[in-house]
C-alpha cells in the first residue's frame, strides 16, 4: 500500500513537470515538444491528478477532448483503487 502510494505521488510529480515543460517548449518556435502519446502515458500510469492539475493551472491541453477523459478517468480509478487499499479489499 505504502509503496504505490509513493508510486502515484511519483508518477503525479514527474507527470506535471511533463505538461508544464511541454507547455513552456509550446512557447518557443522550434523547441523539441514532448509528444502528446508520453504525455497521455505518464498519465495513465499513474500520473493523471498531476497531468490534470497541470492541465488546469497552466491551460494546457485543455481543448483536446481526450486529454481531459484520459486524466478524469485516471483520477477515478486510481482513486477507486486507493480507496479499496485501504480498505483491505485488495
Amino acid at each position: 500500500m505504502k509503496i504505490f502510494l509513493t508510486y502515484l505521488v511519483i508518477m503525479t510529480l514527474i507527470t506535471y513537470m511533463l505538461y508544464l515543460i511541454d507547455k513552456k517548449r509550446s512557447k518557443k518556435v522550434g523547441a523539441r515538444r514532448i509528444s502528446e502519446k508520453v504525455l497521455l502515458l505518464f498519465s495513465l500510469l499513474g500520473g493523471a491528478l498531476g497531468g490534470y492539475l497541470a492541465m488546469i493551472m497552466w491551460h494546457h491541453k485543455t481543448k483536446h477532448w481526450y486529454f481531459v477523459l484520459i486524466n478524469i478517468l485516471g483520477i477515478v480509478v486510481y482513486t477507486v483503487i486507493v480507496y479499496y487499499m485501504i480498505k483491505g479489499s485488495i
